[in-house]
């Protein structure tokens, strides 16, 4: 089957483009002048703009949180999700902190115990879902040692009945604990953020 001449395309050797071929000579003349290919993503830009397409489009960028640098494309996945310096939030106590300091604030954080109300147990926060899907409500003595019964106990033998404000002594105690990693915590990341 023959192209009618009036349809007959060529390819233009500067931009790689089939051009009718009345106009090719036209063509060639202006973009040979006035194109240029990028050597980074094969483009055809304007002559004149050739530094300003390659600022925008190519040129490395700094990372404004590690300073880390990469291609202009690459750097919202990498502040967004890669940077270890990207602010994050604990998943136990919603602390925003770096990325890279999270997990070692997280081994600590999740060790801290809360009441569980229903059995009267202290659970570790890491463990807090797991406990809640299975706690029955039912107080669970087997933890308790030998020495802690014996405790219980006065000098006559009988049980003691336990102290009214343990509750207060437990939260008292959970806040000091608390206090402490959160200023180990603080160090931690002072020292690092000297390092840097």
């Amino acid at each position: 089957m023959d192209v009618a001449p009036d349809r007959a395309t060529n390819i233009c050797s500067h931009c790689d483009r089939a051009i009718p071929s009345s106009n090719i000579d036209l063509h060639y003349a202006h973009c040979s002048r006035n194109l240029e290919k990028c050597k980074f993503c094969d483009d055809m830009v304007p002559k004149k703009h050739a530094e300003e397409h390659y600022l925008i489009t190519h040129a490395p960028v700094s990372c404004s949180l590690c300073n880390e640098t990469m291609e202009p494309q690459l750097l919202a996945v990498h502040e967004g999700e890669k940077c270890p310096q990207r602010i994050m939030t604990c998943d136990y106590c919603e602390f925003p902190l770096p990325a890279i300091d999270l997990f070692e604030h997280q081994e600590v954080c999740g060790n801290r115990t809360e009441l569980c109300h229903l059995c009267n147990r202290y659970i570790r926060l890491r463990e807090r879902i797991t406990h809640d899907v299975t706690c029955n409500g039912v107080p669970d003595d087997t933890a308790e040692t030998s020495r802690a019964r014996e405790a219980e106990r006065d000098r006559n033998g009988r049980r003691r009945p336990p102290p009214q404000d343990l509750s207060t002594r437990r939260l008292v105690f959970t806040i000091a604990i608390t206090g402490i990693a959160v200023v180990l915590g603080s160090l931690i990341f002072h020292r690092r953020q000297q390092e840097l």
